[in-house]
């Protein structure tokens, strides 16, 4: 047997023999797949080369808009950028968040990193498997991921404070349809890495506090049967109407104007009862 050949054989029999190793460690489960267990060094290579070469070869055949540079782009991206991404890759001045910390591999702080405009729009647009970064191709047009991918190409350059004036200017989450409510809409959406908490309809938390409506003013009390309820505050006015006007299904209309002599407070608690 010639060298060539003996050196083909040594190739197949490593090759048989590493798959054979792989699959035992796939089939029982011996290989740990969990975020917080990084992966070996060559499975992390493997797949990092991967990543970066799929990602590379397919960025090259776009073509990419000369207008990048454009202020209305990066402006309209900075709002997309605040709603969609800063959560895992950070904002000028913020610290990880609970999401970033908890991601593996670990997004890339993008304050930090610049990503060529073709690499930005591809993983926007398509993301990448088993990584955290998701496909938002589906929900958003081309314009507006080049808008995203311009506005990366300035983040590095941008502190905080330049970073909140592009982000408060841009109109928030916004890119023509298939936007989910619950985003954070400007820079004051930081939560506790900077900003002012928003619940999930994207309105301020305290508004609710201030409804003036009269099912948020009304007194709360329990009966002698343990069963809470809650009647109307004094505060809000009632309109007096006969017992012939009063709708049939309203069970608690007679509760303003009582039929009987009025009893001691504790007694008509204990007596009355309600039917929900």
């Amino acid at each position: 047997m010639n060298v060539a050949a003996r050196s083909i054989l040594a190739v197949a029999v490593a090759t048989g023999f590493i798959s054979l190793v792989g699959a035992i460690a796939v089939y029982s489960g011996a290989y740990n797949v969990a975020a917080d267990e990084p992966h070996t060094r060559a499975v992390y290579a493997l797949l990092e080369t991967a990543s970066v070469r799929s990602i590379a070869v397919r960025a090259d055949a776009l073509r990419v808009p000369a207008d990048l540079g454009d202020e209305a782009r990066i402006r309209q991206g900075a709002g997309n950028y605040a709603a969609m991404c800063m959560g895992c890759h950070l904002a000028p001045g913020m610290e990880p968040t609970e999401l970033s910390k908890g991601l593996y591999p670990a997004p890339p702080a993008l304050t930090r990193k610049t990503v060529s405009a073709g690499e930005a729009f591809w993983v926007i647009k398509h993301g990448i498997k088993a990584s955290g970064m998701p496909a938002w191709g589906g929900s958003m047009g081309d314009d507006y991921i080049w808008n995203l991918a311009a506005f990366l190409q300035q983040l590095p350059k941008l502190d905080r404070p330049k970073y909140e004036a592009l982000v408060a200017a841009s109109g928030g989450h916004s890119h023509g349809g298939g936007e989910t409510d619950g985003h954070a809409h400007a820079a004051e959406a930081m939560d506790h890495d900077g900003a002012t908490p928003r619940d999930h309809a994207g309105h301020d938390a305290t508004s609710e506090a201030s409804d003036p409506s009269p099912a948020r003013s009304a007194t709360p009390h329990t009966h002698a049967d343990g069963k809470p309820h809650a009647h109307a505050s004094a505060a809000t006015p009632r309109q007096s109407t006969s017992s012939q006007n009063r709708p049939a299904a309203d069970n608690h209309a007679d509760m303003a104007q009582p039929a009987t002599p009025a009893k001691s407070s504790s007694t008509t608690e204990d007596s009355h009862e309600h039917q929900h």
